[in-house]
C-alpha cells in the first residue's frame, strides 16, 4: 500500500491494532533495509523475530556477505539474492526475503512499502533517500550525519514528493520527540529538551576508541564519534531541526548531574524560555536516553506537580529511561507507512547544525579525516551563528585540506579549507542554503557576530 492510497480504516485505527490486521491478514508492512554494518544488523534482528505486521523482505549492502550474516544472526533460513528490480519483486511476492548489492533493487521495488537508511554515510546515503523519495517509499533515517546536515532538504523533497521521511524512535533524537509531542498532547510546554549521556570527551580518537569497539563488534569511527561529541551534537541537531528550539550556547550547557530531573535547576531558565533549547546531561540517573522539560506559572497546577513528586517548578523534567533503536524502530516504520506520521522530521529550515572544531593542533596542508577521526569533532552551533562565522559543518569535512594552521578548539571555517571535488551533499546543502538563507539575529550576542556573511552565502 503506498502512502498515497492510505485508507480510512488505517487512519482511524490505531498502530497496534492495524499491525495486527495486517499479520492476519497476510499484508505485512515490507522493510528494505540499506546497510548491513552492526545497526544494520541489529534492526534484521528485531524484524526478522519478526515483528507482527512488518517482515524484512529485503537487504543492501555493497558486500552482500554482510547481509547474508544480519540475516542468519535474525533466524532467517531462506533467502535469495536479486540483481534486478523485476527479480526482487518476484521473489518477494512469494515471501522469500532478497539480498542484494544494489540499493536501487530496493528503491524501485514495487514489493517493498518503505526504506530503512542505515548506511552511516552520507553521500551515498542521500543518493539512497533520493531515489526512494523518488519512487515514492517512504524513508526511515538512521543516519544522524546525513539527517543533521541536509535533513531540511531532503524532508522539503519528500514533502513534494508526498511521502514521509523521519528520523527513527529508539535513537535519542525520536526518544525525545516522542515524549515531546505526549506532553505537548496533554497541555503542558516544553522548553527544553536532549539526551542523557554518560560521558562527553572531545579529544577521543580511533585509537582511544579501538578497544571498545573491538569488544562490541562496532566501527571503531563510529564509536569514536559516539565519545567525543559529534553523535551528540548531530542528534540534538536532528532534534532542534524537529521542534525549532536551539542551543543556548555552542556545544550547549551539558550539566553534570546525579539526577536528570537536576536538570531543572541546573539549564539556563531564560534560554528555555526565550524559544527553548536542545541540551544534554552527563552522568545522571538512569544514564541514558531522553528528556523534555515543561514550565508552568500556574499555582494551582505547580501544587498538583509537587503533590506527583515532581518537583516544585516552574520547570519540571520528563524523561524516558531506555533508548533502544533497534526495537524501537518498528514503531517508526508503522507510524509512517499506516498514519503518514513521522516520528522527528525538520519543521522546515535548519534551527542548528554541528561545525567542526579541532581536535588538536592542525598544520596547514592536513586532510581532514571527517566524522570520527582524528583531526576534528563536532559541536552543534545555532544556524545564524554558524552561517555568519562562515563553519565548516563537520559533516562536510573529510578529505577538505586546510590552507593554514588551525588551533586546538578552534572552529574551521570554509575559508580555511580546500574543498574536494563537488559531491551530493555539496549540492544538496547549498540546494539546502538557498532556500533556507541565514540571516543576521537581533538575539546572537554582538561578540558572536560576523561583520559580514560568509563568502559562500
Amino acid at each position: 500500500m503506498s502512502q498515497k492510497t492510505i485508507n480510512a480504516t488505517d487512519r482511524n485505527t490505531s498502530v497496534y491494532s492495524m499491525l495486527q490486521i495486517r499479520e492476519a491478514e497476510q499484508r505485512p508492512i515490507r522493510v528494505g533495509v540499506v546497510g548491513a554494518g552492526a545497526t544494520g544488523r541489529a534492526i534484521a534482528l528485531q524484524l526478522g523475530t519478526p515483528v507482527p505486521g512488518i517482515r524484512l523482505a529485503g537487504m543492501a549492502n555493497r558486500t552482500p556477505q554482510h547481509a547474508e550474516r544480519a540475516f542468519r544472526e535474525a533466524g532467517i533460513r531462506e533467502w535469495e539474492a536479486a540483481g534486478t528490480v523485476s527479480e526482487a519483486e518476484a521473489k518477494i511476492s512469494r515471501g522469500v526475503p532478497v539480498i542484494t548489492d544494489d540499493p536501487h533493487v530496493l528503491t524501485r521495488c514495487n514489493a517493498i512499502d518503505l526504506i530503512v537508511e542505515v548506511t552511516g554515510s552520507v553521500d551515498f546515503g542521500a543518493s539512497v533517500v533520493l531515489d526512494a523519495i523518488g519512487h515514492a517509499k517512504p524513508v526511515v533515517l538512521v543516519n544522524a550525519e546525513l539527517d543533521s546536515l541536509i535533513g531540511p532538504i531532503l524532508k522539503a523533497k519528500a514533502d513534494e514528493a508526498g511521502v514521509v521521511i523521519t528520523h527513527t524512535d529508539g535513537d535519542e533524537p525520536g526518544v525525545a520527540m516522542t515524549l515531546f509531542r505526549y506532553v505537548q498532547t496533554v497541555g503542558l510546554r516544553p522548553v527544553a529538551a536532549g539526551n542523557i549521556k554518560g560521558m562527553v570527551d572531545y579529544y577521543r580518537t580511533p585509537d582511544t576508541q579501538r578497544e571498545f569497539a573491538a569488544k562490541h563488534d562496532q566501527d571503531v569511527r563510529k564509536v569514536t564519534s559516539f565519545a567525543d561529541a559529534t553523535k551528540l551534537s548531530m542528534e540534538t541537531t536532528v532534534l532542534a531541526n524537529a521542534t525549532g528550539f536551539r542551543v543556548a550556547r555552542r556545544g550547549m550547557t551539558g550539566p553534570a548531574c546525579g539526577y536528570v530531573r537536576d536538570l531543572a535547576q541546573l539549564l539556563p531558565a531564560e534560554a528555555m524560555l526565550n524559544g527553548g533549547i536542545v541540551d544534554y546531561s552527563v552522568g545522571a540517573a538512569p544514564h541514558t536516553g531522553g528528556f523534555v522539560v515543561v514550565h508552568e506559572e500556574n499555582p494551582y497546577k505547580r501544587t498538583q506537580l509537587a503533590y506527583y513528586k515532581l518537583g516544585d517548578g516552574p520547570f519540571y523534567v520528563f524523561y524516558t529511561p531506555f533508548h533502544l533503536p533497534h526495537i524501537q524502530l518498528p514503531s517508526t516504520i508503522a507510524r509512517a507507512v499506516i498514519h503518514a506520521d513521522p516520528t522527528v522530521a525538520p519543521l522546515a529550515g535548519p534551527s542548528c547544525e554541528v561545525v567542526t572544531v579541532a581536535k588538536r593542533q592542525l598544520k596547514a596542508g592536513e586532510r581532514l579525516d571527517g566524522v570520527g577521526g582524528f583531526c576534528a569533532y563536532g559541536l552543534i552551533e545555532n544556524h545564524a551563528v554558524a552561517r555568519a562565522d562562515n563553519a565548516l559543518p563537520i559533516a562536510m569535512s573529510d578529505d577538505c585540506v586546510l590552507l593554514r594552521d588551525i588551533g586546538k578548539d578552534e572552529v574551521v571555517t570554509f575559508n580555511d579549507v580546500r574543498m574536494p571535488p563537488a559531491r551530493l551533499r555539496d549540492e544538496l546543502w547549498s540546494e539546502q542554503r538557498k532556500r533556507w538563507p541565514a540571516t543576521a539575529r537581533a538575539d546572537i550576542p554582538p561578540e558572536r557576530r560576523s561583520p559580514q556573511l560568509a563568502a559562500v552565502e
